[in-house]
């Protein structure tokens, strides 16, 4: 094990390989820094320590005296903890006898916290889950796949996260654009994962939802979702796990059991969808950016459909599209 591979962990928690070359030291009263550089936990906590010597040599510090040492730390933060605490309790004692009655309570004050940064949003998703029993509804765009590429750490948290909720007797419903029907990432979440979760897709999703039990909603504040609020106000998450439960009823099964979207007059489900944002002046940057797709694939479509309803320019294929009814057709 190297350095950039040695886990992160504290002294209460001593790693394998640090508690085995600890021992090693303590029986034979000194190691080499090369052995050292498998568990550099050792020095970092002042369990070994280099003689005057020979830097090369490491040498144990007594157990009992870097128990004293540690314990003596932990005495000194609950002191200081217990000084921060009185010094609020002086700072408030004298505001608390002003009349509080123009005040919000704890119980009834609206909530909505802003999260900076992916790990305090990750935390507070999962104390959010871990207080919840009943169900998790999620709204995932086209860039949400990318995070098992681009941040594994935080997948596979989430996996974990997901799972442990499923395993409570939870239930997942989740929203996917069309295009990650078939996308490996997404396949691959599903195949881990056991329990009551549900997934379904739409041509267009908005931006990424998560309520837990209709009690807690996050929504991304940020473009790059780096910055997220946390919604508590009973009304507005009450709408947006409305909006999702609207969204849900028109869209098509994907897990457990996919159903195939049908291709009518030649016409597939994909291109249907382009159809109605071409009819509304979209360009193709817009129109791929909506669906999903990359800018290329998006002209692929456009020109099956071109060809389909024998257009020969851009102009001709709006009209043709609204003279064809293609758009009151279900799909």
């Amino acid at each position: 094990m190297t350095p950039a591979t040695h886990p992160d962990h504290g002294a209460e928690d001593l790693c394998a390989a640090g508690m085995e070359l600890y021992e090693r030291a303590l029986r034979e009263g000194h190691v080499s820094s090369a052995d050292a550089e498998a568990a550099p936990c050792l020095v970092d906590f002042g369990l070994l320590y280099p003689t005057v010597m020979d830097l090369s040599r490491l040498e144990p510090i007594a157990p009992v005296v870097a128990l004293h040492r540690m314990l003596r730390g932990t005495v000194d933060r609950i002191a200081e903890e217990r000084r921060r605490e009185a010094r609020l309790t002086e700072v408030f004692e004298p505001l608390m006898r002003i009349d509080g009655r123009r005040t919000a309570g704890a119980d009834d004050f609206p909530v909505v916290s802003v999260l900076s940064g992916y790990d305090r949003i990750g935390r507070a998703i999962s104390k959010a889950m871990a207080d919840s029993t009943s169900e998790v509804l999620t709204i995932q765009p086209h860039t949400g796949h990318r995070l098992a590429h681009t941040r594994p750490a935080m997948h596979a948290e989430a996996l974990a996260r997901d799972q442990d909720f499923l395993d409570r007797g939870g239930r997942i419903r989740t929203l996917y654009q069309h295009t990650l029907r078939n996308a490996p990432s997404v396949i691959a979440r599903y195949e881990q994962l056991s329990g009551d979760v549900e997934a379904r897709t739409l041509d267009e999703v908005t931006d990424r939802l998560i309520v837990t039990d209709r009690a807690a909603a996050f929504i991304p504040a940020s473009k790059d979702r780096s910055v997220a609020l946390e919604v508590r106000h009973p009304a507005m998450v009450g709408f947006l796990a409305t909006a999702f439960d609207r969204l849900w009823r028109l869209a098509t099964p994907m897990y457990p059991q996919a159903v195939q979207r049908p291709t009518l007059n030649g016409i597939t489900p994909r291109q249907r969808a382009i159809a109605t944002l071409l009819v509304e002046g979209h360009t193709d940057a817009v129109i791929a950016d909506r669906l999903g797709m990359n800018i290329r694939t998006a002209r692929v479509h456009i020109a099956k459909l071109a060809a389909t309803l024998g257009s020969e320019s851009r102009a001709q294929l709006g009209y043709l599209i609204g003279r064809s009814g293609l758009l009151d057709q279900e799909g």
